[in-house]
Order: structure tokens, then C-alpha cells, then sequence
């Protein structure tokens, strides 16, 4: 808690105080106009105590009033290591075969169905099964 009076506000205050007024304005109790007004007011002050005569008028808002909803991921982070590598070498066994397919002057054998096919197929068996995801999360890590 601040003691003397006139301590500076940093940018970070203000975009704090920006922040709550956009709720402000999405809660109804602010229109747009007067939402203008007071975040020109905000970028202007130079004091702490400035920045709260903006909110004086306005009910405090608590944090819990605020939910940010993560992403939900369906797929554990491993699993999605694992398909970003079966991607990647994907590319890298099909630019090899086009690679070899333009120096032979034709089509070659489509071998790399078989680096994609088998390795693309357990990952997709064991995404849509979701025994390690089940596993995990039952030991609590999520």
C-alpha cells in the first residue's frame, strides 16, 4: 500500500484499469461514449490516485467475476508430439519419393505409404481407443 501521495502510474496500472472498464462497458454500466472518454482520461493520468477517481462511480469487480475458459485439448501434449513427428516425416519421406520419382523421369513405387500407413494408423487407434488418456488422468495429472 502506498503511503505518499502522488505516486506515478505505470502503463501496466493503466491498461489494468482499461480492462475493468471494458468489463464496465460489456456489463452495461458504461456506453460506449463515456467508455472513450474515461480510457483517454486513463492514458492521461499520471497519478495512481487519478487512475482510481476513473472507477469511483463504478462497483468493484471481482476476480472470480471473471472466466477465461481454457482450450480443451482431447488429445494428451505426448500425443500430439507423436502426430506432429508422424507429420513431419511424412513430408520428409514424400518430398524424397517425389525427390526420386523427377530424377527417374517417372513415377516410382509409392513406397512411402508404408512409413505413413502403419505409423499414421496406430496413432489414430490409439487417439480414438483414449486408454493412455484414461490412464492419465485417473492419476490426477491433467
Amino acid at each position: 500500500m502506498d503511503i505518499t501521495t502522488g505516486t506515478r502510474a505505470s502503463d501496466a496500472e493503466r491498461a489494468r484499469i482499461a480492462d475493468l472498464l471494458g468489463r464496465h462497458l460489456t456489463d452495461g454500466r458504461l456506453d460506449p461514449v463515456e467508455y472513450n472518454d474515461r480510457v483517454a482520461q486513463v492514458y492521461a493520468t499520471a497519478t495512481r490516485e487519478d487512475l482510481q477517481l476513473v472507477l469511483k462511480d463504478l462497483p468493484e469487480l471481482s476476480d472470480a467475476a471473471v472466466t477465461v475458459e481454457k482450450p480443451v485439448n482431447r488429445l494428451p501434449i505426448w500425443q500430439r508430439i507423436e502426430g506432429s513427428a508422424w507429420l513431419g516425416v511424412s513430408v520428409l519421406v514424400l518430398v524424397i519419393w517425389a525427390a526420386i520419382s523427377v530424377a527417374a523421369g517417372e513415377f516410382t513405387y509409392p513406397w512411402p505409404i508404408w512409413v505413413i500407413g502403419p505409423w499414421g494408423a496406430v496413432l489414430v487407434f490409439r487417439a480414438v481407443m483414449g486408454w493412455e488418456a484414461r490412464a492419465y488422468r485417473r492419476c490426477g495429472a491433467r
